[in-house]
């Protein structure tokens, strides 16, 4: 089982469409990324509503550069991390792009919602934001 983040703590996870694997075809809904994704190279198509980007381990950040790249290439559809993304990096994920980060149960028993919680506020203590002005 998985436990699905998002700003209001730990949800049931509501996708039941699945996943496609490694590419898009015209037709898939969601696909799923591996961390060595080359962003440019994922074909964005009308019909697909969700991405799921994997986070082999907790120190491998290509993750956020990939959903930072997809926001950038103009998709709007849900961004979700999966894996190995620890309550620290929450900020971070939101702050990249992504609406969502699957876990599962293992992490969550070691990491409540209430540590995910705490970084919920993510858009407030944004010190990048800040500089800009």
């Amino acid at each position: 089982m998985s436990v699905i983040v998002t700003d209001t703590g730990f949800q049931t996870d509501d996708w039941t469409a699945g996943f496609c694997g490694g590419g898009a075809a015209n037709d898939c809904a969601a696909i799923d990324l591996s961390s060595d994704t080359a962003p440019e190279e994922v074909t964005l198509t009308p019909a697909l509503q969700m991405i799921r980007v994997d986070f082999p381990s907790s120190a491998d950040g290509r993750g956020f550069t990939i959903a930072r790249a997809l926001r950038l290439r103009g998709y709007t559809g849900r961004l979700r991390a999966k894996g190995h993304v620890l309550a620290d990096q929450y900020a971070m994920a939101r702050r990249s792009g992504f609406d969502e980060v699957e876990i599962d149960d293992a992490l969550a028993a070691r990491q409540p919602a209430d540590q995910w919680a705490f970084r919920a506020d993510w858009q407030d203590n944004n010190y990048q934001a800040r500089l800009r002005g």
